[in-house]
């Protein structure tokens, strides 16, 4: 796959979050979700901090740098100055251009990105990363904080073959998951049969594998971005080192988290 299949896929899944933003009333942006401390508009302000950092991150490495060095100043008070730093641009606009900044977010990385090669690597909040990778992390967060706001709302956002992305993700991190605790991973192979949205399965590891984890791609990527508890899905974990992993999967970086408490 291209870097510009994964950007036109990102795209996608911007526009289908979009649809369901336009059609909130002026209350629903107020709502909570289940990101502590974080409502609706938080979560739209985080995406859109995010994308717009995204953008310097391939245009101007410098610019990016010293965002960085601005967003680790902010942490010195704590996840209240992290918010207000990240949040307070979106949070501070009238309910009716909250939605017109987050686009205007997604133009600027829409546009940075469409230049990407296949082979460019992104510097970003850690080590560099490839532009496909980079662009399938954008995707990840644009679902799942979408999902936020969609089980906040009561929204309906149909599931798409786009979750591989997420899906892949989820797989090829099961190392950073363990990393990220400073724990050792079980030496098991895990087999990952996953349902898509339009009725194919798609596939990983071993066959053979004594441990495996099947079910629907919707659930894998709910539990991998810990928007879904694995007892709150269909998904089925078999093997001591499927189930250890899916309790506790990260598919995002920063530190560990639990993920929901339902």
């Amino acid at each position: 796959m291209h870097v510009s299949e994964v950007l036109a896929d990102l795209l996608a899944e911007q526009a289908a979050l979009d649809e369901v933003l336009s059609r909130l009333s002026e209350g629903q942006w107020a709502l909570a979700t289940a990101s502590p401390r974080w409502d609706v508009t938080d979560q739209v302000a985080h995406l859109t901090f995010f994308d717009r950092a995204a953008a310097a991150a391939i245009r101007d490495e410098a610019a990016f740098a010293e965002s960085v060095n601005a967003l680790m100043a902010s942490s010195a008070d704590g996840a209240a100055g992290v918010d207000a730093h990240t949040l307070s641009p979106v949070r501070d606009l009238p309910t009716s251009q909250r939605l017109e900044a987050w686009r205007a977010g997604r133009d600027e990385l829409a546009g940075a990105a469409a230049g990407l090669r296949d082979d460019a690597r992104v510097q970003w909040y850690g080590p560099s990363m490839g532009a496909k990778s980079f662009l399938t992390a954008r995707l990840m967060e644009c679902w799942a904080h979408g999902q936020d706001i969609v089980d906040a709302v009561g929204a309906d956002r149909p599931a798409t073959d786009r979750l591989r992305h997420i899906a892949q993700l989820g797989v090829i991190t099961r190392g950073w998951t363990y990393a990220n605790r400073k724990l050792r991973m079980p030496a098991d192979d895990v087999h990952v049969s996953l349902q898509s949205p339009s009725g194919g399965q798609w596939t990983w590891g071993p066959d053979d594998a004594e441990s495996s984890v099947v079910g629907s791609a919707e659930d894998f990527c709910g539990v991998v971005t810990q928007r879904r508890r694995l007892q709150d899905t269909g998904l089925s974990a078999t093997g001591e080192a499927a189930l250890d992993w899916m309790m506790m999967a990260q598919a995002f970086a920063g530190p560990p988290t639990t993920g929901p408490e339902r």
